[in-house]
């Protein structure tokens, strides 16, 4: 199985040409879809354990990481390199990231860091693989991606509350409905909708038949429609510059690089 750290030899564009991911950016890492099965498999296993540490014995890497950096011992932590963690109990997953936009007009609202930042209010230091991962370890199954052809079809799937946590100025721990950070163009509002669990896609490179996961690519939580997308919103909404739908609510966002904390939960 391919520790969810180590995806390097799994690097290949989401779509586009074969040199090039979407918009023309360099490829990122990708997940085959068996390699995804696996990953699932081993959370669900590790989730489960009565005593989270007692399983294997972690290398010095992946103890020294988690001995300073993880900040929910209580939870589940799915990577010594990446901010995921999983709470059974709450049926949550939790993603660490930093405010990455706090105004302008937006394609996604959380992307892997590194990715589509410049579009997305929210970098997270994790890949959108991993966070599938975890949220099919909590019990949620994604349904189907946006589909345009031969007409538009929403994307479905189990509905998404995405909740974000933050320490202000002051040193008070905020919380808020990621929905009310973004801001209908048209009508000035907050976000009404929520978001569901619409699982991407993979993507067969001809040269050899493997599969990746789109995803990875940087549409993790979108607010624009994409058939890569891993949450999408299941309202039509244009990924055209000319006529994109949403934008930073900008008086309500921590200022850039702020750290956060995003939260994911089944929507009641």
């Amino acid at each position: 199985m391919t520790h969810p750290g180590d995806s390097a030899a799994l690097i290949r564009p989401t779509t586009g040409s074969p040199t090039t991911g979407s918009h023309g950016r360099p490829p990122r890492p990708q997940l085959t879809r068996l390699a995804l099965a696996g990953l699932t498999a081993a959370l669900l296993t590790a989730a489960s354990a009565a005593e989270p540490d007692d399983p294997a014995e972690p290398d010095a890497a992946a103890t020294a990481i988690d001995s300073t950096a993880d900040r929910h011992p209580d939870l589940r932590r799915l990577s010594p390199t990446e901010e995921v963690w999983i709470d059974r109990e709450r049926e949550e997953v939790v993603v660490g990231g930093r405010v990455a936009l706090d105004d302008g007009l937006l394609e996604f609202f959380a992307c892997p860091t590194g990715t589509k930042e410049h579009e997305s209010v929210v970098a997270v230091a994790a890949s959108a693989r991993l966070v599938h991962a975890a949220l099919l370890a909590v019990g949620l199954e994604p349904g189907k991606p946006v589909s345009f052809d031969p007409e538009y079809r929403p994307a479905t799937g189990p509905r998404i509350r995405v909740t974000m946590r933050w320490t202000d100025a002051d040193g008070a721990v905020q919380e808020a409905d990621a929905r009310s950070w973004i801001r209908n163009t048209r009508t000035g509002k907050a976000l009404e909708t929520d978001w569901v669990f619409a699982g991407s896609a993979f993507w067969t490179d001809p040269a050899d038949g493997r599969e990746y996961y789109q995803a990875d690519g940087g549409d993790l939580v979108c607010v624009s429609n994409f058939p890569t997308a891993t949450l999408d919103l299941p309202i039509e909404s244009s990924q055209s510059n000319e006529a994109l739908l949403f934008e930073v609510f900008k008086e309500r966002v921590p200022k850039r690089e702020t750290p956060v904390e995003m939260i994911l939960s089944a929507a009641e």
